[in-house]
């Protein structure tokens, strides 16, 4: 199992109130599957992935990411974890605008132990899959926004993590560049990465294996689609 979440809440608390954006959460994921996750704005979807990503910790539960429990780890084992199995993808993009689209890419992988002739073999690689590498020298303002999100993609794949999270992925995009980008996940996906997508788009959530439905901070629904 890729990933199991144990009653895992999170509360978020100021002087005057305590906001549960999570409640006593139980999902498994497994390697290899493509996860919806849905609910209106304020559900804990965010939390959820950001918690998924290790970029956030849970107030209470358990969180085992590959067998292991997370759930205690300092920021900097998080970050050793996070490294090495997880790429993300954001609605925004976040590309810098001072590099061009390889230096973009070869960006995520300049935190592992990959040599200088290595780095450029698989972002050129990872260039051509995703038909940006006519685009290689380009800056961020020169592309559309469904080639920044190419090139976020292809950042997010370059050190071939276990895992991608998609923060609303095709919502800055219009239809045709949304549709490209969900192609690119079902690919990815069929693959082998596993991937867990926050998404607004019943259309696009119909790409996934697995639906999962959110409300005040709880799963609700959970539903397979048919293959």
């Amino acid at each position: 199992m890729l990933i199991q979440l144990n009653k895992l809440s999170k509360v978020y608390s100021t002087d005057e109130v305590e906001t549960t954006a999570l409640n006593a959460v139980n999902i498994d994921i497994k390697k290899g599957e493509f996860v919806a996750i849905m609910g209106p704005s304020g559900c804990g979807k965010s939390t959820l992935l950001n918690i998924l990503g290790m970029l956030d910790t849970p107030t209470s539960g358990s969180y085992k990411f590959l067998d292991e429990e997370i759930a205690g780890y300092s920021e900097s084992q998080l970050a050793g974890v996070r490294k090495s199995n997880i790429g993300f993808i954001f609605q925004s993009f976040n590309l810098i605008d001072e590099l061009n689209v390889g230096e973009n890419i070869e960006l995520a992988l300049l935190y592992h132990k990959v040599s200088t002739a290595e780095r450029k073999q698989r972002v050129e690689e990872v260039m051509e899959r995703m038909g940006i590498g006519h685009r290689a020298r380009h800056m961020p303002s020169q592309l559309s926004g469904g080639q920044q999100q190419r090139v976020a993609v292809a950042r997010a794949v370059v050190s071939n993590p276990n895992l991608i999270l998609a923060d609303e992925p095709t919502g800055n995009l219009d239809s045709v560049h949304g549709e490209e980008v969900m192609g690119m996940l079902q690919a990815l996906n069929e693959q082998g990465t596993t991937i867990v997508m926050v998404t607004h788009s019943q259309h696009h959530a119909q790409s996934a294996r697995r639906i999962i439905n959110l409300f005040d901070g709880q799963v609700v629904t959970e539903s397979l689609q048919a293959a």
